[in-house]
C-alpha cells in the first residue's frame, strides 16, 4: 500500500501551552453517601476548576459533625462560621446533586470527607450556581444519592465540560459533540463534525452547553489528517474546561466513560472498558484535500472485510455526508462503552474524569436496510488525548497542525515477505527520513516509536500522530534479522 511522500521542512518551534498540563491520574472516583432528599438537580462544577481543595481530615483524625438543619454552617478552613437563618428547607432540593460532586472530587484528593468539608464545597458552589443559573436546565439526574457509583460521579465531574454541537449548510445539516478546552470558549470536536464530512466548509456552527446556554461558533482550524477541528465559542466565559488524561497510561481493561450527544440526545452517559490499546483504523473521509494522503491504498481487511471505516454523522436524511474522497489513518483506543451517531467530538473520560480520549468512529454490520445508520455493536474507537492534545494546541497557536512523514511506501507484510507480521517497505524516497536512516526496500518495519506494527495502516497511523521533525526507534528486519534505527521524520504536505 502506498504511503509517504518526502518534505524537507524544518522541524517547527514547539509552542507553549495554550491549556492546562495534563493532571496526574488520581484515585478512581468512588461514591461518598451524601444527604438522602431530593434527587435531581443541575450538576455544579467543583469549586475553582483546578484551584485548590480544602484538605481532608488526616487518617485517625477527627470528622467534623454534619450540619442539621438550623445550625451554623461549618466554614472554610480558615474562614468565620455562619450564624444560623434558621430551617434550610428550601435549599434542600437544589443542593443534593452539588453534594454529590463536592464531596466526590474532595475523596479523589483526599480519600476521605469529612461533613464540614462538603458543607464548605456546596457553599461555594451555591454562590457560583446562582451567578449563572440556567433555570430549571438539569445536567445530569441523581435518584438515589446514597447509592451514586464511579460512572455517576465521573459524569457529575465532567459532564459541564461536553457540549452538542450543531452545524447546517443549504439543506444539510448534522449534529455532533465537543469538548471545552478552556473557560473563553475553545472547543475540540472532530472535522467531520463542523464540515458535515467535508460537504461544507463554511457552514453555519452553533453550539449547546450542557447548562442550557446557547452560542454561535466559528471555526479556529481543521486537520482532516486526524479528524480533529478547533471552535470558538462567541461571547462565552464561564465555561468549565475539561481536565486532560493521560492516554498512555491507559491499560486494557481499565473502566472508561463516554459522554455526548448520540442522535442529539445531549448528556449522554455511557460506560464500558478498554478493550484494545495500539489499535490504528483507516476510515474514508471527504474533507481530505484531493491532493492529500492520496498514497494511501483502502485496506479492505478493516471493518470485518467491509474495508475501512466510516464517519458516522447524525441527520443523514437532510444530506450531511460528503463523497467519499480518500482515506486516513488513526491510531486509536478501542472501547465497548456504547457510542453512536451523534458521540463524534465528544469525551472518552477514565475513572477519574479526565479526558483520555475523542470519540470518533464505530464498527458496523453493515447498515440497516433503509439506508439509515448503524448503532453501537460494542466497537467504538477514541483519538487518543496524547495526540488530541498536541493538535489542538497547534491549531489554537497555528492555524494548523503538523505531521511526519517517513518518506517510503509500504504495505502489509505476508507470508511471502516475512515469518513475522509488520509493514513491507516497498520504496524509499530519496533524500526521506526512511532513507536517511538506511532503511531499503524489502524490510520490514515491527516497531514504531514503542508500538507494535503489525500492518501498514499500523504504520502510517503511528507515523502521522507525531510532528515534523520528530525523531523515533524504528525496529525491523532484513534477512530475518532484528535491528534498530532512529528516524527524523519530514512533513506531510497537503
Amino acid at each position: 500500500m502506498p504511503d509517504f511522500e518526502s518534505s524537507d521542512t524544518p522541524t517547527p518551534e514547539t509552542p507553549s501551552p495554550v491549556f492546562p498540563p495534563v493532571v496526574p491520574p488520581a484515585a478512581p472516583l468512588a461514591s461518598v453517601p451524601a444527604p438522602a432528599g431530593s434527587v435531581s438537580s443541575p450538576v455544579s462544577p467543583a469549586p475553582g476548576a483546578g484551584g485548590p481543595v480544602p484538605p481532608t481530615p488526616a487518617a485517625g483524625g477527627s470528622v467534623p459533625p454534619t450540619p442539621v438543619a438550623g445550625a451554623p454552617v461549618p466554614p472554610p478552613p480558615g474562614g468565620t462560621p455562619q450564624a444560623a437563618t434558621g430551617p434550610a428547607a428550601a435549599p434542600q432540593r437544589s443542593l443534593a446533586v452539588p453534594i454529590i460532586a463536592a464531596a466526590v472530587v474532595a475523596a479523589l484528593l483526599g480519600g476521605g470527607v469529612g461533613a464540614g468539608v462538603a458543607t464548605w464545597a456546596v457553599t461555594s458552589q451555591t454562590a457560583q450556581q446562582s451567578s449563572t443559573d440556567t433555570g430549571s436546565h438539569q445536567t445530569i439526574t441523581v435518584n438515589n444519592p446514597d447509592g451514586t457509583d464511579v460512572v455517576t460521579a465521573v459524569a457529575a465531574k465532567a459532564a459541564d465540560s461536553v457540549v452538542t454541537i450543531s452545524v447546517a449548510a443549504g439543506n444539510s445539516g448534522g449534529t455532533g459533540s465537543g469538548v471545552i478546552l478552556n473557560s473563553d470558549g475553545y472547543v475540540l470536536t472532530n472535522t467531520h463534525v463542523v464540515t458535515l464530512d467535508g460537504s461544507s466548509a463554511d457552514g453555519a456552527i452553533e453550539v449547546t452547553t450542557a447548562d442550557g446556554r446557547i452560542f454561535t461558533a466559528k471555526l479556529v482550524g481543521l486537520d482532516p489528517i486526524v479528524d480533529l477541528a478547533v471552535i470558538k465559542l462567541e461571547n462565552a466565559s464561564n465555561l468549565t474546561p475539561i481536565e486532560w488524561g493521560d492516554s498512555d497510561s491507559l491499560e486494557v481493561g481499565d473502566q472508561v466513560v463516554a459522554i455526548g450527544a448520540p442522535l442529539g440526545l445531549s448528556n449522554t452517559v455511557t460506560d464500558g472498558i478498554v478493550s484494545a490499546l495500539g489499535r490504528s483504523i483507516q476510515i474514508q473521509s471527504s474533507a481530505v484535500p484531493d491532493s492529500g494522503d492520496a498514497d494511501q491504498t483502502p485496506d479492505q481487511d478493516q471493518n470485518g472485510g467491509q474495508g475501512p471505516f466510516d464517519f458516522w454523522q447524525l441527520d443523514p436524511g437532510r444530506g450531511s455526508s460528503g463523497g467519499q474522497s480518500a482515506t486516513i489513518s488513526l491510531p486509536v483506543i478501542q472501547t465497548d462503552a456504547a457510542i453512536n451517531p451523534g458521540n463524534s467530538g465528544g469525551a472518552l473520560l477514565n475513572d477519574t474524569g479526565q479526558l483520555v480520549g475523542i470519540n470518533v468512529a464505530i464498527a458496523s454490520t453493515g447498515g440497516s436496510s433503509g439506508g439509515g445508520q448503524s448503532g453501537s455493536i460494542g466497537v467504538g474507537f477514541s483519538i487518543p488525548s496524547s495526540l488530541a492534545k498536541r493538535v489542538a494546541q497547534e491549531i489554537i497557536e497555528n492555524g494548523e497542525a503538523t505531521h511526519g512523514l517517513l518518506g517510503a511506501t509500504v504495505s502489509t507484510a505476508t507470508s511471502d515477505d516475512s515469518d513475522v507480521v509488520g509493514a513491507v517497505i516497498q520504496d524509499v524516497t530519496s533524500g526521506g527520513a526512511a532513507a536517511d536512516a538506511g532503511l531499503k526496500k524489502g524490510d520490514v518495519v515491527t516497531e514504531f516509536n514503542g508500538v507494535a506494527i503489525a500492518n501498514s495502516t499500523d504504520l502510517t497511523a503511528q507515523v502521522r500522530a507525531l510532528a515534523s521533525g520528530s525523531t523515533a526507534k524504528l525496529n525491523y528486519q532484513r534477512d530475518g534479522k532484528a535491528a534498530t534505527v532512529e528516524v527524523k521524520l519530514g512533513e506531510l504536505t497537503l
